[in-house]
């Protein structure tokens, strides 16, 4: 059974940094896709970042040049770095995995069949 757990979320004001971490247990495709999404109250989900098997990312125009994806297939983590960070960054972040190999990663989250359970992230101005 694949489980995927966050962590490193948080309250910081803005500017500042957090670093979310994601791990990834009964899940082996070190191959396929994995991202981040994140959502807010009366608001759609939206993906953030994407990462393929071979390292190779993608990012939301809003999070482009602050936020840095990263993974370890080693140690079954995904990472989600975010750097001067905003108010407008606030909102519950998930992080996904793909059971198949599909290329290029997308943002759709109906592509991902593996969700964690979210950590709260909140930047105050």
């Amino acid at each position: 059974q694949v489980q995927l757990v966050e962590s490193g979320g948080g309250s910081v004001q803005a500017g500042g940094s957090l670093r979310l971490s994601c791990a990834a247990s009964g899940y082996t495709n070190s191959r396929a896709c994995m991202a981040w999404f994140r959502q807010t109250p009366g608001k759609s989900r939206e993906g953030v970042a994407v990462i393929d098997g071979a390292g190779v990312t993608d990012y939301a125009p809003t999070v482009t040049g602050r936020f840095t994806v990263s993974r370890d297939n080693k140690k079954n983590r995904l990472y989600l770095q975010m750097n001067d960070l905003e108010p407008e960054d606030t909102a519950v972040y998930y992080c996904a995995a793909d059971r198949r190999i599909t290329e290029p990663c997308v943002f759709h989250g109906d592509s991902y069949n593996y969700w964690g359970q979210g950590a709260q992230v909140t930047v105050s101005s």
